[in-house]
């Protein structure tokens, strides 16, 4: 059978990952036959630098490359830069990074002089991958903290900024009260970043305010009474925020309060505090949604009430296609 335009101009892709992804690429390889995953010794030398092989590199010449990256730390940046630096040197066709969660972006500006804009020095480290044969490099990073950030980047790479919200509007439709679902913000700047994405919904704005030493939550504009109201956000870190909103919407007559971000960065197991085992918290959040970009946090999740995962496999094998 002759296959059709759409299908003969498809890239095969060879998706090397670090091991943290090896779920979440296994997942992207699911997704289609063009993608192939491949593989690479991680080892250490014994003063504990990295001494890493990949195999197959002579293979590798005129093809399409991807990396799946997880800088879920600083100790596991550099091995996976040296990585993501020698692919594009291997004469391949094209390269693609795929670094769903962009950590340090929310430390983005300065307020005071002497403070560290780290997610510019990041973006730096990102622009210096060697342009391949194809061109600058491809980077793909999921509702990365505010999208100015954009400009950081030099021109060695073109950044492709996704969003995990359609995989959100996916799962509210397939619920049970789906026509009495309200969408809050838990602040002026996740509104901006997400309300042109859910303007199908209802919304809700909370704000925070300063009385004495506090920073209080409160009801900006909209009505939760009656409703399921799902707060939305890029990320979670304590979830203080979160559990505050919470209160808020629930004393404003919401029947029920769910919460999404696309990144739960969760330190010190601080995604605990949300589970259904937890004295109160099975009447705080119905549902916790989060994506699959910090796969640590996803594997410490598992099966454990009211979190679920909605995976970016299928938004990240259609975007190694571009």
């Amino acid at each position: 059978m002759a296959l059709s335009q759409s299908q003969t101009k498809r890239k095969q892709v060879h998706l090397f990952y670090y091991p943290e992804c090896e779920d979440l690429a296994r997942k992207v390889a699911s997704q289609s036959n063009n993608i192939t995953l491949q593989t690479i010794k991680w080892r250490s030398f014994e003063d504990g630098f990295p001494n890493i092989y990949i195999n197959n590199a002579q293979d590798l010449r005129g093809q399409h490359v991807a990396f799946l990256a997880s800088f879920s730390s600083t100790g596991v940046i550099f091995e996976q830069l040296s990585v993501i630096y020698l692919l594009p040197r291997l004469f391949v066709a094209s390269f693609t990074l795929v670094l769903p969660f962009f950590p340090t972006g929310s430390f983005e500006r300065m307020e005071d002089e002497g403070d560290v804009a780290t997610a510019f020095t990041l973006s730096r480290m990102l622009t210096n991958i060697p342009i391949s044969r194809g061109g600058p490099t491809s980077l793909v990073i999921y509702d990365i903290h505010a999208l100015q950030e954009r400009f950081y980047f030099g021109d060695h790479v073109l950044p492709l900024f996704e969003t995990g919200i359609p995989l959100l509007k996916k799962r509210l439709h397939q619920l049970p009260d789906a026509d009495n679902i309200v969408v809050a913000f838990p602040d002026d700047g996740a509104w901006k970043r997400f309300h042109k994405l859910l303007d199908l919904f209802p919304m809700v704005v909370c704000t925070k305010v300063r009385e004495g030493d506090k920073r209080i939550v409160r009801l900006k504009e909209g009505n939760p009474a009656g409703c399921h109201v799902v707060i939305v956000d890029d990320l979670v870190q304590s979830g203080g925020t979160l559990y505050e909103c919470q209160k808020v919407l629930a004393a404003h007559g919401a029947v029920k309060v769910s919460a999404y971000v696309t990144h739960g960065v969760f330190p010190n197991r601080s995604w605990e505090r949300f589970t259904h085992k937890n004295e109160g918290s099975e009447k705080a959040f119905a549902y916790f949604w989060m994506t699959d970009s910090c796969p640590l946090t996803v594997k410490a999740i598992a099966n454990k009430a009211p979190f679920e995962v909605l995976s970016l496999a299928g938004s990240i094998a259609d975007a190694l296609q571009i």
